[in-house]
């Protein structure tokens, strides 16, 4: 919607909601640069006023949820945030455990998701990570919900695995591992004889339902296999997600 006879001025406002708080980062003397996803716009950036001032501080805290009114005042410039807070996440009242799930979440989000394409699919699955810290749910319920968004993450820019059928025989049948090569399923008795150069598939991935320890181990396992070599091999936060990772696997194995 025009605002102004003079696009210099004003060109757009949009109000977003609601919106997950994934990144922030700090510009000018008082205000933020923060990252913000939505079903309906994806990524969105915006420079907010003010924003590290003590009233802002907690509305723009990771795994928050918030509803944006961006203001554009030319193309291609940083549009400018009215932040609102709709729901805080608790995540710090329930551990390192927690904590360290909200800042992988988010990393991975600001980090590898494209900027203005809508995510109908994906931002349901980030949404329920962040509630499942702040709620304090248990290693296990986080973890396979991790590796689901980590695997769902992957198909939606197009690097996805087929756990349909086998790889050598097409069977539909007793899936018990993944071909690294092809990013397909392989049946327990194709694969066995190569069981060293392939990766478990845990059951709660073919199957449903919750994942146990070991099958926790084995979708982590699996699901960073692919993601550090379909997508963050050369990518410029590969190092800082990966060890935001490997400290949260750490946490959720413990």
């Amino acid at each position: 919607m025009a605002l102004s006879s003079d696009p210099a001025i004003l060109l757009a406002m949009l109000r977003i909601e609601p919106c997950l708080v994934v990144a922030l980062a700090p510009h000018g003397e008082h205000g933020n640069v923060g990252r913000f996803l939505s079903a309906e716009q994806g990524l969105a950036a915006a420079y907010i006023r003010g924003g590290r001032g003590r009233r802002m501080r907690g509305v723009l805290a990771l795994g928050n949820i918030v509803a944006l009114e961006l203001v554009t005042r030319a193309p291609g410039q940083l549009a400018f945030a009215t932040v609102h807070p709709i729901s805080t996440n608790m995540a710090m009242m329930h551990g390192a455990a927690a904590l360290a799930l909200v800042e992988y979440v988010a990393l991975l989000a600001a980090s590898t998701l494209p900027e203005g394409e809508a995510q109908p699919g994906l931002f349901p699955l980030f949404a329920a990570l962040f509630a499942a810290a702040g709620a304090g749910a248990d290693a296990q319920t986080c973890g396979a919900a991790m590796v689901r968004l980590e695997l769902a993450l992957l198909a939606g820019l197009g690097l996805g695995l087929d756990l349909s059928s086998c790889a050598a025989t097409g069977s539909h049948d007793d899936l018990a591992f993944v071909s690294p090569r092809s990013r397909q399923a392989v049946s327990r008795a194709a694969g066995e004889p190569w069981a060293a150069r392939l990766l478990p598939l845990p059951a709660f991935l073919r199957d449903g339902g919750a994942a146990t320890p070991d099958q926790l181990a084995d979708g982590l396992k699996l699901s960073g296999h692919f993601l550090a070599r379909e997508l963050l091999a050369g990518h410029p936060a590969a190092l800082r997600l990966q060890a935001a990772r490997q400290r949260l696997v750490g946490l959720l194995l413990a």
